[in-house]
């Protein structure tokens, strides 16, 4: 079995795969391989699929599938997994950290004592204590949030149509009464038709004045257009990103310039814990498939 690492992986990658054959980081070899793990960075669409002929697993290091064309890989018989349990705490812990910064002021602080400016009354603070908080998605990522936010004291709300009941999370019905009632929203949702911009005019109008906004799902769910408006407008107090359109976002990105957003390159899922955490699952998915003869 031939197993090509096409994007970053831990360095320990190589020699936790190497009990199920040949590993290679060489794409070259696409045509040749038997599974392909790929993070963010690689596209496995339709071309990708047809050019690798062996192919019998992809495995994306992380969570989410939508940089997979799942149609095509079905018509190969190609299966998909993603990693979703490894990314839960490193994304969890950038979003919430983000959440501390906003409100904390931390960044105009910190670079306004760099620009020699001692900004002691101009800056302005207020607590996450007290504060709701509305999680729009409540799978692992948001679970792991939902705990951090707990603990400060927040009110934790959330919305998602594949559960019945949450520990930390009371449930909501609809997208409208989560964002009506919520300080801080934080999305966690996959890319798909229904989500892909939802983060919309109309429903920014529906959200408290005022409202923070933060993003670790993905970038495509937000028209960025109107939520520049409610950023300029003040509707929206601040955003909070560390997803986009693509990676990197293009110059002209009117988020790059807006006001009051607090911006990362994508690096939810790079932390060395997580890296060491996906090996280890991608260990265990491949196992279980060995086991079950797809493989």
């Amino acid at each position: 079995m031939l197993i090509l690492i096409c994007d970053a992986f831990d360095a320990s990658m190589p020699a936790k795969l190497a009990q199920f054959g040949e590993v290679t980081d060489d794409k070259g070899r696409l045509p040749e391989a038997h599974v392909a793990l790929i993070r963010s960075k690689t596209k496995a669409d339709r071309a990708f699929i047809e050019s690798a002929k062996n192919l019998k697993l992809i495995i994306r290091g992380g969570v989410g599938t939508d940089n997979i064309d799942k149609v095509a890989a079905k018509e190969k018989g190609i299966l998909v997994h993603n990693t979703p349990k490894s990314s839960a705490i490193a994304v969890a812990e950038l979003a919430f950290a983000m959440m501390i910064a906003v409100p904390n002021r931390i960044l105009e602080g910190h670079n306004g004592m760099k620009e020699g400016k001692f900004l002691k009354n101009e800056l302005k603070r207020t607590e996450l204590f007290g504060k709701t908080l509305g999680l729009v998605g409540l799978g692992n990522i948001a679970s792991e949030l939902a705990k951090r936010a707990a603990a400060f004291g927040m009110t934790v709300k959330g919305i998602d149509p594949a559960i019945k009941e949450h520990p930390v999370a009371t449930l909501v019905n609809t997208l409208d009464e989560l964002v009506q009632g919520a300080d801080y929203i934080s999305m966690h949702t996959p890319l798909t038709p229904e989500t892909q911009g939802m983060i919309n005019a109309d429903l920014i109008a529906k959200m408290k004045k005022g409202v923070v906004l933060v993003n670790t799902g993905r970038g495509k769910c937000v028209v960025e257009p109107d939520l520049v408006d409610a950023l300029v407008s003040g509707h929206v107090a601040a955003y909070a990103t560390d997803v986009w359109f693509s990676d990197p976002p293009p110059p002209d990105c009117p988020l790059l310039t807006a006001p009051n957003v607090l911006m990362m390159p994508h690096l939810g899922a790079s932390t060395k814990e997580n890296l060491g955490r996906i090996g280890n699952e991608t260990v265990e998915i491949m196992s279980n498939l060995q086991k079950e003869g797809k493989i």
